[in-house]
């Protein structure tokens, strides 16, 4: 799927959500229990990553560009190969590529449980190979693993979540080891914030912005925390 571009300002997203743009994304209880199960960082002043597919990439960076100890994120293709990591060819959604963001992370500040958290809240991981009206295995609910330790904090979490009932449907997000990161192009970078006034961006990623605003004030930059 195609999206139109239009540009703007990420300052502008208060000030649209204050307009009525956007509908409500919580396809989930309230509040989303914090993982029972997290990793323990040998040493917390070393950076970590963490890949996540939740369909499009414009909306899951912009979700967690608001997050504290979050350094970088870059919007990416995984789960295929390299010579099909274009935007052109995974949008005809046979590659075996999701869209993507690889983020940096301080765990020190962010725990990758905690990142979870808010993965899970903000996109709806109960409906396969689809965001919205966002169709295609490149939008599937996708969490790549790095290493064993990610990959049983994802399982225990899936499974924590499914007990509680967090979600009227079963997850079906999958787990996949992460077996290459393919940046996206120049254009895909920090999209949200470039072009705010896309109509996408504002009735998709804004409320999505707007439910990290309100749920995870505690985890939230100090730039980013809406004025009251």
């Amino acid at each position: 799927m195609h999206r139109s571009f239009i540009p703007g300002v990420l300052t502008m997203f208060m000030s649209f959500a204050a307009l009525g743009f956007g509908s409500k994304t919580a396809h989930a209880s309230e509040s989303l229990p914090a993982p029972k199960l997290d990793i323990t960082y040998a040493d917390k002043s070393k950076p970590q990553t963490a890949v996540f597919a939740g369909g499009c990439f414009w909306c899951t960076e912009v979700v967690f560009q608001q997050i504290l100890g979050i350094s970088d994120i870059t919007s990416g293709y995984s789960g295929g190969a390299a010579d099909t990591a274009n935007y052109e060819r995974v949008s005809e959604g046979d590659t075996g590529h999701a869209e993507s963001i690889k983020i940096t992370y301080d765990p020190s500040k962010i725990t990758y449980g905690q990142l979870l958290m808010i993965f899970f809240s903000t996109h709806n991981p109960t409906t396969l190979n689809r965001q919205g009206n966002d169709v295609g295995t490149q939008y599937r609910s996708t969490i790549f693993y790095a290493n064993a330790d990610e990959k049983k904090v994802a399982e225990a979490y899936i499974q924590q979540l499914t007990e509680a009932k967090a979600f009227p449907d079963p997850i079906v997000t999958t787990l996949e080891p992460l077996k290459a990161f393919y940046p996206a192009e120049a254009y895909h970078q920090n999209y949200a914030c470039q072009n705010p006034n896309n109509p996408y961006i504002a009735h998709i990623a804004l409320p999505k912005v707007e439910k990290v605003r309100d749920k995870f004030k505690d985890l939230l930059k100090t730039t980013t925390q809406p004025s009251r």
